[in-house]
Order: structure tokens, then C-alpha cells, then sequence
């Protein structure tokens, strides 16, 4: 009995596997949707005869860019998922060219990782809102100063610390 039910949770495990197929499909349906955000910002600014400002362009690219490191967050979590919890990606480590980036040997691995890309992405989307802003007064500017002098020192301090 005590087999039966060893063999029935240890194959449990393979419930993580709706985890990696979805999430690598989100992955596919951002990156796609980045793709089209920097095509159409394109085809507006080259086809058409759009006068879109500087800051309409890279207001768009920086959202394509949120896009890709979310499809990237979600990708690194697939691939941890299935090498911690079913196997190891063997043709990835065929001929010595994986990368340590989707190298996971544990939970902590994994988290540290995908925690890395989200502040990219909270730095990313930071950046497109201060494109957005209308500064009124020299404390408006102020702040948006220390807030970019504080995302610099954490990223300094991100960067330091090796897991």
C-alpha cells in the first residue's frame, strides 16, 4: 500500500507540466505581442505620414521591451519548473552551450533568477510611466531624480550580490 501511493505522489509531480506548457505559451504570446507593438510603432512612423514625437516611439519600443523580459520570466519558470520537478533539458546541455541563465538547481535558484528579471521589468515599466509625466513644478523633477538615483543603487547593489 505504501508502494502503491509512494509511486501515485511521486508521479504527481507531472501536474507541473500544465505549469511549462502554459507558461511557455504565454511566453510565445508576449513575445509575439512585442513583436507587433515595435512592427505597428514602425509601420506608423515609416508607412504612414505620422508624425509621431521621439517619446510616442520609445514609449512603444519600452513597452515591446516589458513584453520580452516577461516572456523571459516566464520562460526561465518553465524551464526551472521541468528541470527541478520532471528532468534536465538534455539538448540544451548537448553540445555545451547552455547558458546558466536557465540553469536551476533548486526553488531558491529558480526564484533568485525570475526575481532578477522582475525588477528588470519594474525598472522597464517605471522608466515608460516617467516618459508619460508631465512635470509641473522642480519637486516633480526632484523626485523623479531619487527615484532614478534609488533604482541605480539598487540595481548596483542587485548586481553585487552573486547567487
Amino acid at each position: 500500500m505504501e508502494s502503491i501511493f509512494e509511486r501515485i505522489l511521486w508521479n504527481s509531480r507531472f501536474i507541473v507540466l500544465l505549469g511549462v506548457i502554459f507558461g511557455a505559451l504565454s511566453a510565445i504570446v508576449l513575445f509575439i505581442a512585442g513583436s507587433l507593438e515595435v512592427f505597428n510603432i514602425l509601420t506608423e512612423y515609416i508607412v504612414t505620414d505620422s508624425h509621431l514625437t521621439h517619446e510616442d516611439i520609445l514609449i512603444a519600443i519600452i513597452g515591446a521591451v516589458d513584453f520580452y523580459l516577461i516572456g523571459l520570466v516566464l520562460l526561465i519558470f518553465s524551464f526551472g519548473i521541468y528541470e527541478l520537478f520532471i528532468s534536465e533539458i538534455d539538448i540544451a546541455r548537448k553540445d555545451d552551450s547552455f547558458g546558466s541563465i536557465l540553469e536551476v538547481s533548486s526553488l531558491d535558484d529558480l526564484k533568485n533568477k525570475i526575481i532578477k528579471v522582475i525588477i528588470m521589468v519594474l525598472i522597464v515599466s517605471f522608466f515608460q510611466r516617467i516618459l508619460t509625466m508631465q512635470f509641473t513644478t522642480s519637486m516633480d523633477m526632484l523626485a523623479m531624480a531619487i527615484s532614478i538615483g534609488v533604482i541605480c543603487i539598487g540595481v548596483y547593489f542587485l548586481g553585487r550580490h552573486h547567487v
